[in-house]
């Protein structure tokens, strides 16, 4: 009995925001290989996963709001990815990489104290070694660091 409590309780556990940033860059990494995205696809592709934790709320959660913003920025976002990673055409620029930058540069440009920029570079390099090289890890950190002496120069601002 104790031990069907015990599994219960962590069933119900929020996830980290870890997990709600893996499941976020699922999410918008998939959504890459449709032509045309709506937020209704956006929507479905959130709740029809079968990644989403049980207890992940669409509204209430970080993956949502990472997930939205990163969906509702992403031309903004594109615009300083070219900017930030000279010489590189963004149709250049792997699904994987773009996704995990794309992300990254929402935490950072967000300006939420709760995620600070070395923050959003770590997290954006450990989804690096989940799901990409060792060469798109470089890249991935050489266009974020670009991005945060950009910030500190005032030439890429928070939204």
């Amino acid at each position: 009995m104790v031990a069907a409590q015990s599994h219960g309780s962590a069933q119900g556990r929020k996830p980290s925001r870890r997990a709600e940033r893996i499941f976020a860059f699922k999410v918008l990494y998939g959504l890459l290989f449709l032509k045309e995205v709506k937020e209704r696809d956006l929507i479905r592709a959130f709740m029809v996963s079968p990644d989403r934790p049980e207890t992940l709320d669409r509204e209430s959660s970080y993956a949502w709001a990472l997930c939205k913003g990163v969906w509702e920025q992403r031309d903004r976002l594109d615009k300083s990815l070219v900017s930030l990673s000279q010489n590189w055409r963004l149709e250049r620029i792997g699904k994987v990489e773009i996704t995990l930058l794309r992300i990254a540069l929402f935490e950072m440009m967000s300006a939420d104290p709760d995620v600070p920029p070395k923050v959003a570079i770590n997290e954006a390099l450990e989804l690096s070694k989940q799901f990409s090289d060792e060469k798109s890890r470089g890249f991935v950190n050489g266009v974020l660091d670009a991005a945060v002496k950009a910030m500190d120069a005032g030439t890429l601002h928070s939204a």
